[in-house]
């Protein structure tokens, strides 16, 4: 893991995401905190809906809802992105901080080639010429290991594998060589090699150019695989956040613990059914009362009444009541 620098690359303080409704504002996202230090990979995981790709959504600046109601702090290198204009918002967004969408067929217009939307936001971020930006992308698919890249720079989006898109998805997101990098679940839906073959090159990616990720996925076997550190979402809040050995070796949340346990085991007697956590993840408009992991969980008590805030448990926070007796909140 890189060395922590004094000022964090990626500042986010009690960033809140709501909704207008009928019922009222509904909040997604609820007062989360985090930094992203300069080189540093920092995986965020949780089940679906728990506000893990709204989250980097504002961070781009991609929420346009009208109904969206944004509050809070994002700073990046110190600079304040809620509320910056959107003309210098774009001169940040694709050229100091990049992202790979979830679904790169949905993502990537399929009625251009692929090596034309790489070259024109290579254009949008540069002085480079049409031809210059054009073997900028051939050169960009190459070092993503795509073979022939001179021919596949004229494909369309439908032309190619699953594999082959995402990494043309991440030829474009790298290609202003960004510092920080948002990865929105880039190995979904890809098989195991395919899969490997993304996480190399999202690590190639810090190795050669330094940059710090924000790696977002529900599979705890890549978050072991590439993270330094880890945040665990649930209902829009922060439940568990630490140094990946630490979280792993001891777990604090209830919910950090369901997700590690349903990860099948590599020795041992093969288990008849993986433990699976009962119930879902509540909806914004149907957040319990007290601490939000409540209903689903076995250890809960009296003191789940009210909302635990992160106590300091050794290098992790950890937002339950179960934290050992001398954790500081």
């Amino acid at each position: 893991m890189p060395e922590a620098a004094d000022e964090p690359l990626l500042r986010v303080e009690d960033l809140c995401v709501s909704f207008r409704s009928e019922r009222g504002l509904l909040r997604a996202v609820d007062r989360l905190s985090f930094t992203v230090a300069p080189g540093e990979i920092l995986a965020v995981v949780g089940e679906s809906g728990s506000g893990k790709s709204l989250t980097s959504l504002a961070v781009m600046g991609l929420i346009d809802d009208p109904n969206a109601v944004l509050t809070g702090s994002i700073r990046y290198r110190g600079r304040e992105l809620v509320g910056l204009p959107r003309r210098e918002l774009r001169k940040v967004r694709g050229d100091e901080i990049a992202m790979i969408f979830q679904d790169p067929m949905s993502a990537m217009t399929p009625v251009y080639t692929i090596g034309w939307q790489i070259a024109e936001q290579v254009q949008a971020h540069s002085r480079l010429t049409r031809r210059q930006a054009r073997a900028r992308a051939v050169d960009l698919l190459g070092e993503m290991g795509m073979p022939n890249p001179a021919i596949q720079v004229d494909r369309y989006p439908h032309q190619l594998s699953g594999g082959m898109r995402q990494r043309a998805m991440i030829a474009m997101a790298l290609s202003c060589n960004p510092s920080l990098l948002i990865a929105d679940e880039p190995t979904t839906a890809l098989d195991v090699t395919v899969q490997a073959q993304i996480l190399r090159l999202v690590e190639q990616l810090r190795r050669d150019h330094g940059s710090s990720i924000v790696f977002i996925t529900h599979d705890m076997g890549v978050v072991a695989e590439i993270a330094d550190r880890v945040m665990v979402m649930y209902a829009g809040k922060v439940v568990e956040r630490g140094p990946k050995p630490d979280l792993f070796a001891t777990p604090g949340h209830p919910y950090t613990v369901g997700l590690l346990d349903s990860i099948p085991p590599m020795a041992g007697a093969k288990p008849r059914r993986l433990p699976a956590i009962p119930g879902a993840p509540p909806s914004p408009a149907d957040r319990p009362d007290g601490c939000p992991f409540g209903p689903r969980c076995a250890h809960r008590h009296d003191s789940c009444r009210v909302d635990p805030p992160l106590y300091r448990r050794g290098r992790q926070d950890v937002s339950c009541t179960l934290v050992p007796e001398g954790a500081d909140a």
